[in-house]
């Protein structure tokens, strides 16, 4: 932390007291043309890139206005875009710092009891015992 005393007897920030992360700014190709939304294009290029380690875990990303005056799009578009990216956790965002990458490699946790109620309802793994009938047609009884 720098600080310096001025001469009315305040104190005068001269030098940064947090350091800040690099922000990193994504090359995204807009296609203007074809038939997918311009969000899902922003989407998707982000989301590769994210996933295939082309930006790295902890990385700043600009904000949603600053990304839409880089794109030339809507500041709707690129919130979208961020929200998509969100919601399949891939990146997050704290107020005041930002949206920052946070891939996690760890599969998603799974409710043991709600997925044992889906198999019982399912009738798996079923026991089932195959018979026919006098005229040969096959009948199946689940044990």
């Amino acid at each position: 932390m720098f600080a310096e005393w001025g001469e009315n007897g305040k104190s005068h920030q001269r030098g940064p007291l947090t350091k800040r992360r690099e922000l990193l700014v994504p090359e995204v190709v807009l296609d203007r043309v074809c038939g997918v939304p311009l969000q899902r294009q922003i989407y998707l290029q982000l989301a590769r890139a994210i996933r295939g380690g082309a930006i790295r875990n902890g990385a700043r990303l600009p904000s949603t206005r600053v990304l839409a005056r880089l794109l030339g799009v809507s500041r709707n578009t690129a919130l979208a875009a961020y929200d998509d990216l969100a919601a399949d956790d891939l990146i997050r965002g704290e107020r005041g710092a930002g949206m920052t990458v946070h891939r996690s490699d760890r599969a998603p946790d799974v409710s043991w009891f709600g997925l044992r109620q889906v198999i019982r309802a399912a009738g798996y793994p079923a026991k089932v015992l195959a018979l026919e009938d006098p005229d040969g047609n096959p009948m199946y009884i689940r044990c």
